[in-house]
């Protein structure tokens, strides 16, 4: 890895890091793009990478958050258990699919929810 790359890499990090705590998007919103983008990773590999990351990003960020008592756990657990038996069938399922309509799917995620958080403003 050349030392652009590992720059590049921590902007990211960085930039990713802040919008996970701020914005509960574990950061991948940020990160996706930019790994396609700035790095000219595949699609595929920028989404599991992104994943890789958020590990460490979400543990951090939830216990600050727990710390604070924003968290509830009760909504959490049941959320987490639907959200990670169907994060392993969604894992195969992007094996089957091309890295643009992966693009695509992102991409139209991104602007239908951004979209309707902005026409909704609810705090």
């Amino acid at each position: 890895m050349t030392a652009s790359t590992v720059i590049t890499c921590l902007g990211i990090g960085v930039l990713a890091g802040v919008i996970a705590a701020l914005c509960g998007v574990g950061g991948g919103v940020v990160m996706v793009p930019a790994f396609v983008a700035l790095l000219q990773l595949p699609q595929k590999t920028a989404v599991a990478t992104s994943l890789a990351i958020i590990i460490p990003t979400a543990l951090m960020a939830t216990t600050q958050n727990a710390k604070n008592g924003f968290v509830d756990w009760r909504v959490a657990a049941v959320t987490a258990l639907s959200a990670s038996l169907f994060a392993w069938f969604g894992a195969d399922w992007m094996k089957a699919m091309s890295n643009t309509m992966l693009t695509r799917i992102f991409g139209t995620v991104l602007v239908i929810f951004g979209a309707r958080m902005l026409w909704l403003g609810r705090a």
